[in-house]
Order: C-alpha cells, then structure tokens, then sequence
C-alpha cells in the first residue's frame, strides 16, 4: 500500500485535513487541536505533509507537527493554487483546497526543512516587532506633520510610546544575541562586513537560518536573488529575479544602497556593471546577491570580512 501523504488548509480557527487515502476531518487550529491532529495522523505514518503559508495562522501548526517528527513543509499558496488549476481543479472551498494539498504532496513530494532553534525563532519574532514598531512610528510621525492642534498631544504620546517600546525591543534583541554564543558570533562575523549593521545582520539571521549550510547558489535562489531564464524558441527575454524570501531581500537591498557608497569591493561592482550597460536595478540586485553569497561563506567558514573574498 502507497504511503499516504496529507493537506492541511490552515485557517483562523480550523484546520482542515485531507488525506490522498480519502479520509477528510477537520480539527481546531489550537493545542488541543493539534494534539487530535496528532492522533489521528499517527496511524496512518503520512510520507508527507503540506501546509499553506496563510500569513502566520499556520506557524503554530507547522511548528507543532515538525516537533513532533512528522514531516511537513509550508509552501507557496500561489504555487499550489497553479497546481490546481494544471490538474483543472478550479473550484475552491477549505475542503477543497485542502485535498489538492494533499495531491500536491503526493505528486510534488516538496522538501521538508528543520524548526530553526527556539534562540531563532525568538529572535524573528523580536526583529519582526521591531519593524511593526518601526511602521506604526513612521507613519505617526507623517500624520503628526498634517495634523490639527487638537489631535497632536495624542500623536505625540503615541510616538513617545512608540519610541520607548523600539528601545526595549532593539535591548531585548541585544539581550538574545549575547545570550547565544553561535548567534553572537555570526552577528559579529556579519557586522566586520563594511556598512553591515546590528539591524541588518539579525534580520538577515532571523529571515535565512540557513545561512553557512547551504551553497551559493541555493542560498541565493532562497533568497529570491537567482535570475531565472525567459526563452522560448528564438526568443531570448530577460532573466528576471522570482519568488524568495521578501524580509531577507529588504535586509540586504538596504545593504546594497549603503555598499556601493561605502564598501569598496561593492562600489567596485557596482560601477563595474553600471560601466557594462546595466540598468541600475540590474547592478544593485547583483550586488545583493554577492553580498548574499559572500555572508553565507562567511559564516560557514567562520571568517571575518576580507576584501579578497570577493573577488
């Protein structure tokens, strides 16, 4: 008998469940759900299970099957809403998503990674309330710019609020790096890299924890950062950047701008390809992707910045 592989729709409250043996339940999206997710999926030994990443109210899920030694992957809604309608499947309800789910693990099989380290985990969720903070307080400020007498002592306390929450997080966050020595000492590695911040090397850190295990070019395709190519025929279109992860793209498109005035071998590249007729974007985007590649060796060869590395 063919192992049986499962599709999780993930919603606020529920989790509904589809198995390619046809046995369909759904269970609360809660610890108590889960531990009767668990309990009904043990007996049947699922090859795989495929979750879809619905904007975190899958993390807890994802999070408790992967503790618990199942294997499960979250993955793109875009790319299993195109494997549905390839198998012509272009109705959609919970149910129904959730039994093309289950297909798509079957047919597609995706890889599973590990759960990042709790120290990780705690640190993405420090570095994605700092940027929360960081939002709300940018956009206080353009409001208090506009605003009328009356509503401006209001704006001002929330901005002061604000200010005093993003000084505690960016502490805490400091607390968790030192607390960590293999995180301090990536941080560290990643900060002797020229116009490479705190800020910077712990969103990266957060966002691509497989940084130093991977190779270059899966690191970068990771990141969204590998050109794929658009030929058909004779026709030779332009190689375009898809897909990846968007909070380590923005870490290191920051990098990029501050690089190319103030690190040397980025400049240098930079001009390099601008004198070559690329386009401005084209240049910055390669530039993102050898400061990508050159963090990873970085930290898989535990070595410091050296300008030679990137040559």
């Amino acid at each position: 008998m063919e192992p049986v592989c499962v599709g999780i729709d993930v919603s606020k409250d529920r989790l509904d469940v589809a198995l390619t043996n046809g046995v369909t339940f759904s269970v609360d999206n809660s610890s108590e759900g889960f531990e009767l997710l668990g309990k009904k999926l043990r007996p049947e030994k699922p090859r795989c299970i495929v979750l879809e990443s619905t904007g975190g109210y899958e993390a807890n899920a994802f999070a408790w099957l992967l503790s618990r030694g199942f294997k499960a992957c979250a993955v793109n809604p875009r790319q299993v809403r195109d494997f549905a309608k390839a198998c012509g499947k272009l109705a959609k309800t919970d149910k129904v998503d959730a039994g093309v789910l289950a297909l798509f693990a079957e047919k597609m099989n995706p890889e599973s990674r590990p759960l990042p380290p709790e120290t990780v985990l705690e640190l993405a969720a420090l570095v994605k309330r700092r940027d929360q903070l960081l939002e709300m307080l940018v956009a206080e400020k353009n409001r208090l710019r506009l605003a009328r007498v009356g509503v401006r002592p209001s704006i001002s306390r929330h901005i002061a609020y604000m200010e005093a929450e993003m000084h505690d997080t960016e502490k805490r966050t400091k607390d968790a790096v030192d607390a960590c020595p293999v995180l301090k000492e990536k941080v560290e590695l990643l900060e002797s890299i020229p116009g490479v911040g705190f800020t910077t090397a712990t969103a990266l850190l957060s966002s691509m924890p497989e940084l130093g295990s991977l190779n270059g070019k899966k690191i970068a395709a990771l990141a969204g950062l590998a050109p794929f190519n658009r030929d058909s025929g004779k026709y030779r279109g332009k190689r375009k950047v898809w897909g990846g992860r968007a909070n380590a793209r923005k870490g290191l498109y920051m990098n990029a701008l501050v690089g190319i005035r103030y690190n040397p071998v980025v400049k240098a590249m930079y001009l390099r390809l601008q004198e070559s007729g690329k386009p401005k974007k084209v240049a910055l985007v390669a530039c993102m992707r050898k400061l990508l590649v050159i963090c990873n060796a970085m930290i898989k060869d535990k070595r410091h910045w050296e300008p030679q590395m990137a040559i």
